[in-house]
């Protein structure tokens, strides 16, 4: 039934040029739909948790705000829709980065403008991928590498947007890093469960000396998290090259936003942006980094 597929296979095996364009239009699409999950899912999680509230409370909601809301509202439901008129996108409209340099990066129902962020992130999506095509080749390590990149991807668009880093990424990230090293994917298993361990604990403790003597909440759980999957994949050995890129970095553009945006110290900025760089770092300079502190 599916014999058209070892063609394809074969080629992308045998050739590594086709191989990293064909995954890098797939990166593309995916982004696509990575737009969707960013958008989206924060919503349903707040739906969720709104529901939860009115359960546990008995609380009725208001009649004039659920009748806006769709009775299905998830992933794939409703269709994609310009939130100005409600013009619904089709197939040729959601074509990745061509369809917005048709449209001129306007609805085509009222001509509001689509922010730059979509084909941003499309082609962000695209060009990591197609990085990691060219660098672990038509292998299972790609395959993995490209769900840790998706992951990577939405949890970062997510946290500017909300200041949230949703369980239902970081949690299967983190098992899903677990379960790649099984069989020694990145590292061996021992050093990823101790990488998991160590990268919630040691934001965890940061956070508790932070609170304890400012009285104030520097980061989230959901960086805990994130640092804890960072770790189950590329093993505890890489934890520090993560945390002090993360640290550096976002460092400097805290700083920047302040020099140049006007925004004052205790403006929040989210650090999983800056921990997800530096898991994409991990990814693609693991053993470099690793380097600098444990040649022998």
């Amino acid at each position: 039934m599916f014999d058209f597929l070892m063609p394809l296979s074969d080629l992308l095996k045998s050739e590594p040029t086709f191989f990293v364009v064909f995954s890098t239009i797939i990166g593309l699409v995916v982004g696509s739909f990575l737009n969707v999950v960013i958008h989206r899912l924060p919503k349903m999680m707040e739906n969720t948790e709104k529901a939860y509230v009115a359960e546990a409370y008995g609380v009725k909601p208001d009649p004039s705000i659920t009748a806006a809301i769709p009775t299905k509202y998830n992933i794939v439901t409703p269709r994609s829709a310009c939130p100005n008129c409600g013009h619904q996108i089709t197939a040729l409209e959601n074509i990745p980065i061509i369809s917005y340099l048709i449209l001129s990066g306007k609805c085509k129902g009222c001509k509001a403008k689509i922010s730059m962020r979509y084909p941003l992130i499309e082609a962000l999506t695209g060009a990591l991928i197609g990085a990691v095509a060219y660098k672990f080749g038509y292998s299972n390590t790609s395959l993995f590498a490209f769900i840790f990149v998706f992951a990577l991807v939405t949890l970062t668009f997510i946290d500017f947007d909300t200041q949230l880093l949703p369980d239902d990424i970081t949690l299967p990230l983190l098992w899903l890093g677990l379960l790649f090293n099984l069989n020694s994917g990145f590292t061996d298993l021992k050093s990823a469960v101790l990488g998991a361990v160590f990268g919630y604990l040691i934001l965890w403790s940061v956070y508790w000396l932070f609170k304890i003597v400012t009285g104030k909440e520097g980061m989230g759980y959901g960086d805990f998290k994130l640092l804890g999957a960072i770790g189950a994949w590329f093993g505890w050995q890489l934890l520090p090259a993560v945390i002090l890129l993360s640290s550096v970095v976002g460092a400097v553009i805290g700083i920047g936003m302040i020099a140049f945006r006007g925004k004052s110290g205790g403006t929040a900025i989210p650090f999983g942006p800056f921990l997800a760089l530096g898991g994409i770092a991990a990814l693609f300079f693991g053993q470099q980094l690793a380097g600098f502190y444990l040649a022998t």
